[in-house]
């Protein structure tokens, strides 16, 4: 098994005033020739966006893009839709943006920061039409147990968001002395796992809040929950960029 550690604080970091912004990959002004990718995963920007702030109208191509707020309401407007969608805590967003898409965010609250992940994810196949779509997913469904959250357009799974890459994003919480397998869906894959919450032990590695580690050549590994825990899985193939 191959693993590398990304400790929380040795993240890129952007202060911006409206938004605090920690970069898992080189983004934006922050660039370490270490941390480009990790596979077909490109970026995993860990976000806090001050009320009614965010991002003005901008372009994307040729990615897909997910969003996983955990605090606060976000609001999203594209090309695609008249109206601003809002996203909340406990739902996932996704769009591909395929040939161009325009699209907006902002904090929709007045008075609450806003809390989220959004996730890059290089596509298997270029120039797709764009297409945009968002579902709830209880929390109760993730104690002690996978829950599947995105999946390939070829993946089986019914209940999951479906994107253009071989790529699975899973969450699950763990109680305070619970172990879980991981099963890999490929050899060829790998996993970046982000501890959003709590202590856990992965292959002897002590991952604390906002950890992460990636793990690839294996068919499995063990997780042992130090305390109460919250694991976000992105599983991605191993592609040389």
């Amino acid at each position: 098994m191959k693993t590398i550690i990304h400790k929380a604080e040795d993240r890129g970091f952007a202060n911006h005033g409206w938004l605090q912004a920690n970069h898992s990959f080189s983004f934006a002004g922050w660039y370490n020739p270490e941390k480009v990718h990790f596979g077909a995963l490109r970026v995993l920007n860990d976000d806090v966006i001050a009320p009614k702030m965010g991002f003005g109208t901008h372009p994307h191509d040729n990615m897909e893009i997910i969003t996983i707020p955990l605090k606060g309401v976000l609001k999203h407007r594209d090309n695609m839709h008249d109206e601003w969608q809002p996203v909340l805590p406990g739902e996932v967003q996704v769009m591909s943006a395929g040939t161009g898409v325009q699209h907006s965010e902002i904090n929709g609250s007045v008075d609450e920061y806003l809390s989220l992940f959004q996730i890059w994810i290089i596509p298997e196949k270029q120039g797709v039409a764009p297409r945009y779509d968002q579902k709830q997913f209880d929390a109760e469904a993730r104690k002690g147990k996978l829950q599947l959250l995105v999946s390939s357009f070829d993946d089986s799974d019914s209940e999951s968001l479906k994107i253009h890459q071989d790529a699975r994003l899973s969450r699950i919480d763990l109680s305070n002395g619970e172990t879980f397998t991981y099963k890999l869906k490929s050899n060829e894959h790998g996993v970046y796992v982000m501890n959003i919450s709590g202590n856990a032990d992965i292959d002897d590695n002590i991952l604390e809040t906002r950890d992460a580690i990636g793990i690839s050549e294996t068919e499995s590994f063990e997780i042992h929950a130090k305390d109460d825990l919250e694991l976000l899985f992105i599983e991605v193939p191993m592609m040389n960029l």
